[in-house]
């Protein structure tokens, strides 16, 4: 296990737009689907104006959108598209 995670972390591409438009349009998916997946998505602090997300839901939906990059990421240079 631990020789597949260094494998991982030696075939991690460096940044480049391409990167940068993957990670930024899955945190936007995750953001956009956010108030219909989270339970009480208005708990919390909350944005100003007609935001449907309360600070702590934005927050754990940008979280799960750079992890899903980031997946995303890993998975393409690991076949060699990226």
């Amino acid at each position: 296990m631990i020789s597949s995670m260094f494998l991982a972390v030696a075939s991690t591409p460096s940044w480049s737009p391409t990167v940068g438009i993957i990670m930024s349009v899955s945190t936007l998916l995750c953001v956009l689907i956010a108030p219909k997946i989270i339970e009480y998505p208005q708990v919390g602090p909350k944005f100003p104006g007609p935001v449907p997300l309360s600070v702590p839901a934005f927050v754990a939906a940008t979280c799960l959108g750079h992890a899903i990059g980031a997946g995303i990421v890993l998975g393409l240079a690991n076949i060699g598209s990226i």
